[in-house]
């Protein structure tokens, strides 16, 4: 039998998105705690005239967390593949190339 028709197998169900999800929540930091049982990922909209409020907070197991980072780091490759080097905050650009 198929692997992924075997009944059990969460990537083969259907997945339910509930309209109150469906429309996401905007985060501009991440706040991250571990345990030796979990990782924490408090997702927070940090906004300039105060208020830093917890918008989500996912909790996942070790190896969820580390499959996490795999997986994000290969879409961020994709990513910058398709579209350009992301540019991150307080980094220099390139200075220009030499004309000798």
């Amino acid at each position: 039998m198929d692997e992924s028709k075997k009944p059990g197998n969460v990537a083969a169900e259907p997945i339910h998105l509930p309209e109150d999800t469906r429309r996401g929540v905007f985060a501009n930091q991440v706040i991250i705690s571990h345990s030796p049982e979990e990782f924490v990922l408090d997702y927070v909209f940090r906004h300039s005239i105060g208020g830093n409020v917890v918008v989500s907070r996912v909790i996942l197991t070790p190896d969820h967390a580390k499959r996490l980072l795999k997986t994000l780091q290969e879409n961020i490759q994709i990513y910058e593949r398709n579209h350009g080097a992301i540019k991150e905050p307080g980094t220099a650009p390139p200075p220009p190339a030499s004309r000798h």
